[in-house]
């Protein structure tokens, strides 16, 4: 989302991870709460294994490198310097604003009722649908829309192999008869192969 949509806006990302967007966001003013059950750990020891976990991830990617686009990191030590950045900035801001990051297990969230007017999805939900089935996503998803007053954006609407989540259409067709308003649009981010679209909802 751009900056300007989210100014005044009390936001939860869900989950976040080891990422930089709280870190940022809130350099820039924005309302931000991380929620991630990585949290449960140190600061120090989520920074250890998030630097093996990239270190990890690049020696696959080098191999898989033609499933994705390489418009925005450049190549793969590219995209390792951006991870091991954003790792760098969530770590130091998590050591001087803790309150900023909340261990949760979901799909259980301990937030009060409408605390968040726009929750941010992004890298989990849709992408882990071999090891998530459609009770948890269906749960999640109801658990995200109790704390949520405005809306909900999920990114991607793929797998990690790119193929589009199975059962989205259920799972918009649930949230539509809960009163919701569903829109897939098109992303301005693109990497995954077909990880282009998001899926926005409206309360």
């Amino acid at each position: 989302m751009k900056q300007a949509n989210l100014s005044g806006k009390k936001i939860l990302d869900c989950p976040a991870g080891a990422c930089s967007f709280t870190a940022v966001g809130s350099a820039h003013g924005h309302d931000i709460t991380a929620c991630d059950i990585a949290y449960y750990h140190p600061v120090d020891q989520l920074k250890e294994k998030g630097f093996l976990d990239i270190e990890h991830v690049m020696y696959h990617m080098e191999k898989a490198k033609s499933n994705y686009d390489w418009d925005y990191f450049g190549d793969v030590d590219g995209l390792n310097q951006h991870r091991v950045n954003a790792l760098k900035a969530c770590a130091e801001h998590m050591e001087h604003s803790p309150e900023k990051y909340i261990p949760v297990t979901l799909p259980v969230l301990p937030f009060t009722d409408d605390e968040f007017d726009i929750l941010l999805s992004a890298h989990f939900l849709f992408m882990y649908s071999d090891r998530l089935d459609f009770d948890f996503h269906r749960e999640t998803m109801d658990e995200l829309l109790r704390v949520t007053k405005e809306e909900i954006r999920i990114f991607p609407l793929v797998d990690l192999a790119g193929k589009r989540y199975e059962q989205l259409d259920e799972l918009i067709n649930y949230l539509q008869q809960k009163g919701c308003i569903t829109e897939e649009r098109k992303a301005d981010y693109h990497f995954q192969r077909n990880a282009n679209t998001i899926l926005r909802i409206i309360k």
